[in-house]
């Protein structure tokens, strides 16, 4: 009895949070389909499919979607547990249409901005000519996003807490290792934290299952 309450528990967070679990299944079927590449073809697979320089050049719109489909780490468990705690509270929370403009604020928008503070770094000389071929897959900048937007979720003072922490864990990382990709994760959490007009109603569907509950 206990076991079918879980499963059904189970079943319905992944019911109310669609978005976040179909993405996940897009990144499990990838993640396999990455296992069975030879070192090389990965690699060159996935740069026709990375946010570089080159590729933003060419091709934008195909390689910003592209590249939130691959995970270059090879790793799909370790993302089943952050989807699960922050993706899926946020679509709960927000609604799907809220929660995927809030993913796809935070990809875009930091993408473009640490490639382009790598290409002024190419032209001012502080990083290679080879760096516009630089391999950048994946999902944490929406994760990011969607980390810094769920502040507004936490009642004060817990909410200042938690925001806090969120700075602290982004920003320490771009001050250390100075990386574009350390730029993305912090310019995705600001991004996050500035999608505030974007939270201020509540998904009718959490409502009425909180009511229900």
């Amino acid at each position: 009895m206990r076991i079918n309450r879980g499963v059904h528990r189970v079943g319905e967070y992944v019911r109310r949070a669609p978005g976040t679990y179909v993405w996940l299944t897009v990144l499990f079927v990838t993640t396999v389909a990455l296992h069975h590449m030879s070192p090389t073809f990965e690699e060159q697979f996935l740069r026709q499919r990375s946010t570089n320089i080159h590729e933003l050049s060419s091709n934008p719109v195909r390689v910003l979607v592209a590249s939130a489909m691959w995970i270059d780490s090879g790793h799909w468990l370790p993302y089943v547990v952050l989807f699960s705690v922050f993706h899926a509270q946020a679509e709960r929370w927000l609604g799907t249409a809220r929660w995927l403009a809030v993913c796809a604020a935070a990809h875009v928008l930091a993408t473009l901005i640490s490639e382009g503070a790598l290409l002024w770094g190419i032209r001012h000389g502080m990083a290679p000519e080879s760096a516009v071929n630089t391999l950048d897959v994946g999902v944490s900048y929406a994760l990011a996003g969607v980390v810094a937007v769920l502040v507004y979720r936490i009642p004060r003072p817990w909410r200042y807490v938690y925001g806090f922490v969120v700075l602290v864990v982004y920003a320490v990382p771009l001050v250390t290792g100075r990386t574009f990709t350390d730029l993305g994760h912090f310019t995705s959490a600001l991004i996050g934290f500035g999608c505030y007009p974007l939270v201020g109603v509540r998904n009718p569907k959490e409502t009425a299952g909180a009511s229900a509950g």
